[in-house]
């Protein structure tokens, strides 16, 4: 399989090739060039453990890669790294099933991505005698950070530099990636959004002197987010792993269409679930569950992009972002693979600030359905579901559960529903525990995942314990203005 670049037709590369670029060149992402047929047999496929299904899946994809060669990649990533055999448990909760996706290293659903996404990127390069210290670029809007350092950290021949918002995460969140260990990594607070930070990232990456400076010095930049096709990919296994589960345990018949609804803010996520139905998996309706910030949900119902809105702050801080990087795919295919109407909206977006989707062609967004829960709905979402099956589950799961309940209220789905949970209640103690009636006032951090245990049981993650006591090792801060100066200083040893 190839890839092309959704702003290029002819720029087309390998696999092993997008990986280490992560963006196009030209600015596009790179997306299949084809859409191969492939025999989904489930009597097989729902024994698969989660290991095999990552192969079955990404083999097709990376299918530069050899058999021994990726499966090297796989076994080293879904480890005892993450807390349960399974990788990828569904818990039923009352009618529905909930996609846990926090039992890696940084309980996010980050992890099943990039633990994979080093060893992948390290292989790309070996493959095509690449000796070129790759620079890992990202923004995050919370989770990527931590997730992305944890699996660069101390990789040879790699440097990481995270930018996320201040004031824009939870704290738990923060001192995940500030008190991050690793000789390669570096975080940066940035004063603004993560839109801001998102947006300076892609004009570093599409800066050709600042790329021709750091060539000179053999450095090349790579991504860490779902921009770049290796960390998209491997959040397409999880639909079918969860598909599979559903048939193995008597669920769901095989060939039952299965409805996901996901937390979406930069529309990784749910672009793999449409990945997956591409590749004949039996996916009804992909709900695009959006917060307080309802440029996706305002945009699956009037056809219009706007971000000339406010950008508000919610206790769903991984979702506070009004350009979602990854859209821009699902319009690329949506609007047939047509180049040139696809550089037009982004035009459009990056002079005016919004586009309009041509209404002849809307019909190619028929997979997905847009709703949202205001900040209200979630927390009480949130203390519905602990009240009535004692389940704690964290703002970002409160806004896909509440957008399923409207969506059942008003009988527009059929079948069965899975929830992705994306993240630990533990990553957000002080919004959780005050939607189920806790007064926080004057927790701290220690208080808070305390108390979020004493509602959950059990014992604390690793990744608590890990930042309990650790030290602080990052406390850079940039303006979005500062960002290339930092980089530089940071990739050129003067830092």
């Amino acid at each position: 399989m190839q890839f092309k670049s959704t702003r290029n037709a002819d720029n087309i590369v390998t696999a092993s090739q997008a990986i280490i670029q992560g963006l196009a060149t030209d600015g596009g992402l790179y997306v299949p060039s084809t859409w191969p047929e492939i025999e989904l047999d489930w009597d097989v496929l729902k024994d698969y453990s989660y290991q095999e299904m990552a192969y079955f899946v990404m083999s097709i994809f990376f299918d530069d890669f050899s058999e021994a060669d990726l499966k090297a990649c796989i076994d080293a990533a879904y480890d005892e790294k993450f807390d349960t055999d399974v990788i990828a448990p569904l818990a039923k909760v009352g009618d529905d099933y909930y996609l846990e996706l926090f039992h890696g290293p940084t309980i996010a659903f980050k992890d099943l991505a990039l633990q994979i996404l080093p060893h992948l990127m390290k292989k790309s390069a070996e493959m095509n005698n690449n000796t070129n210290e790759i620079a890992i670029l990202t923004a995050t809007s919370g989770d990527t950070g931590k997730a992305a350092m944890a699996g660069f950290a101390d990789v040879p021949g790699t440097k990481i530099i995270v930018f996320y918002p201040q004031g824009g995460v939870s704290s738990i969140q923060e001192k995940q990636m500030v008190t991050q260990k690793g000789d390669n990594t570096f975080v940066v607070a940035i004063e603004g959004n993560f839109d801001d930070a998102q947006t300076e990232v892609k004009n570093l990456f599409n800066d050709e002197a600042l790329r021709a400076q750091l060539a000179a010095e053999g450095i090349q930049f790579s991504s860490a987010n779902s921009m770049n096709i290796g960390r998209l990919i491997p959040q397409v296994v999880y639909y079918f792993y969860t598909y599979a589960q559903l048939v193995k345990f008597e669920e769901i018949q095989a060939g039952d269409a299965l409805n996901f609804v996901v937390p979406t803010g930069n529309f990784g996520d749910i672009l793999a679930g449409y990945y997956g139905k591409r590749l004949g998996l039996p996916v009804g309706k992909l709900v695009c569950a959006s917060n307080d910030n309802t440029v996706l949900y305002d945009f699956f119902n009037t056809g219009v992009y706007d971000k000339n809105r406010p950008f508000k702050l919610t206790i769903s801080p991984s979702m506070d972002i009004l350009v979602s990087s990854n859209f821009e795919r699902m319009l690329f295919h949506a609007l047939g693979d047509d180049t040139d109407q696809l550089v037009a909206l982004m035009s459009d977006l990056n002079t005016k600030g919004s586009y309009t989707f041509p209404a002849s062609v809307s019909e190619h967004f028929a997979d997905y359905i847009g709703e949202y829960a205001d900040e209200d709905e979630t927390k009480t979402e949130i203390n519905r579901v602990f009240s009535n099956y004692d389940y704690l589950i964290d703002p970002h799961t409160g806004v896909a559960s509440a957008s399923l309940q409207k969506l059942k209220d008003k009988n527009a789905l059929e079948g069965a529903n899975v929830v992705v949970s994306t993240a630990s209640p533990y990553k957000f103690p002080q919004a959780v525990l005050t939607a189920v009636g806790e007064d926080v006032t004057d927790y701290d951090d220690d208080a808070l995942v305390a108390g979020i245990k004493q509602f959950n049981q059990g014992e604390y993650p690793n990744a608590i314990n890990e930042i309990r006591d650790a030290e602080v090792s990052h406390n850079r801060v940039s303006t979005v203005t500062g960002m290339k100066d930092l980089v530089v200083n940071i990739l050129l040893g003067d830092a």
